[in-house]
């Protein structure tokens, strides 16, 4: 599986990945956890969208949905915002849910465990690899 590897200055958010991979931000793949009822979920949208969290919450039939804490997000992944990968079991430890708006390119480029860190493959093999748990249709332009 082809794929680029960069090391670069930190990049916490997806504008500054983008613009130091030199690739457009739509390829982004930006991984957020969840917590939507009782468990915690890993969420990956193209990072030129958000994700619309009531339809989220309806697509993973959750009562309540919201962002994992920054201890939370240590305590379940070891890591910190920005750098998590978009990869679930068994990588990290939660269900994988991506919304259909990565699937729209031909590439994806995500921080790997690091803000250091950039990751650059094919959709169709991370898709392979990555083997989501659910996909949805829940993001909405930026």
């Amino acid at each position: 599986m082809e794929h680029r590897h960069l090391v670069h200055e930190p990049t916490p958010t997806s504008e500054e990945s983008a613009r130091v991979r030199g690739e457009p931000i739509e390829i982004g793949g930006k991984a957020l956890v969840f917590k939507a009822g009782d468990r915690f979920l890993l969420f990956v949208v193209s990072a030129a969208r958000r994700v619309d969290s009531k339809r989220l919450r309806k697509a993973v039939g959750a009562r309540g949905i919201r962002f994992a804490s920054r201890d939370e997000l240590h305590e379940l992944t070891g890591l910190v915002p920005g750098s998590v990968p978009p990869f679930g079991r068994p990588i990290l430890d939660l269900d994988l849910v991506v919304d259909e708006s990565v699937l729209a390119n031909d590439r994806i480029a995500f921080n790997a465990g690091s803000l250091t860190e950039s990751v650059i493959m094919s959709t169709r093999d991370w898709l392979e690899i990555a083997a989501p748990d659910l996909v949805v249709d829940v993001a909405e332009a930026s």
